[in-house]
């Protein structure tokens, strides 16, 4: 589909008189479909530089970069460094736009699992508690853009988008969280975000509770852990 050889996969196929021209009409649809699929996740981003730059950029992407998985939903995770890449020069925050907009469009996907109640919690002696890992709603993303393009996004998203708008390039601590296709995004301070970053990656609660620390020796673990919880986004002790 991509090298643009007709031999030997179109002799291949069979049924038919035009083997050659089956495959044309076929590799026209695989370029056509991918490139709809990117350009309908971003949205936004297509709004910030043009229909015409953006179905440019993503049949470039698809002409380059195949689908890895027979998902189309995980499709283009990688389309927001390679579009900011053709237009870096123009606008320095694009990549950090379209980076956000891939993870609010993916967590608005997801659905919500039933969440953790504290008393799972406080049911746990404290030195077992440390070693426990939780897991967190399908639907959370945290990531640090650059730039403050939450802003910009939301918006895009509430409609209310202006001709002229200034960004700031300064860290944004985010959480994205999203389900059944609602989206909210939150700005964290930077201890929480360490906090909770690192409970999404994997890591105990008590090396997460170093992390934070580590950013800010004032964090209250306790607090951090029972805000989490009490805001439904844990769903599981382990």
């Amino acid at each position: 589909m991509l090298a643009g050889e007709t031999e030997p996969l179109a002799l291949w196929l069979v049924g038919g008189a035009e083997p050659r021209a089956r495959l044309k009409i076929h590799r026209r649809h695989y370029e056509a479909s991918l490139t709809s699929a990117l350009t309908q996740k971003f949205p936004a981003t297509a709004w910030l530089i043009g229909a015409g730059a953006i179905a440019a950029a993503a049949r470039a992407y698809v002409s380059t970069h195949p689908p890895a998985a027979p998902c189309i939903a995980e499709y283009g995770a990688g389309f927001p460094e390679f579009v900011a890449g053709r237009v870096r020069g123009e606008l320095p925050y694009l990549g950090s736009f379209a980076t956000l907009e891939w993870h609010v469009g993916q967590a608005s996907i997801a659905v919500d699992r039933a969440p953790l109640a504290w008393s799972a919690i406080v049911s746990r002696g404290a030195d077992e508690l440390l070693d426990a890992h939780l897991a967190l709603q399908p639907g959370l993303r945290y990531l640090r853009p650059a730039w403050r393009v939450d802003e910009l996004l939301e918006a895009y998203l509430g409609g209310s988008a202006p001709e002229r708008f200034v960004l700031s390039s300064e860290d944004a601590p985010l959480e994205v969280r999203g389900a059944r296709g609602t989206v909210s995004i939150a700005r964290l301070d930077e201890a929480t975000y360490e906090f909770r970053c690192a409970l999404a990656s994997g890591r105990s609660i008590g090396a997460s509770a170093e992390r934070a620390l580590e950013r800010d020796g004032s964090f209250d673990p306790g607090r951090g852990l029972h805000a989490l919880v009490r805001a439904g986004l844990a769903t599981a002790l382990v």
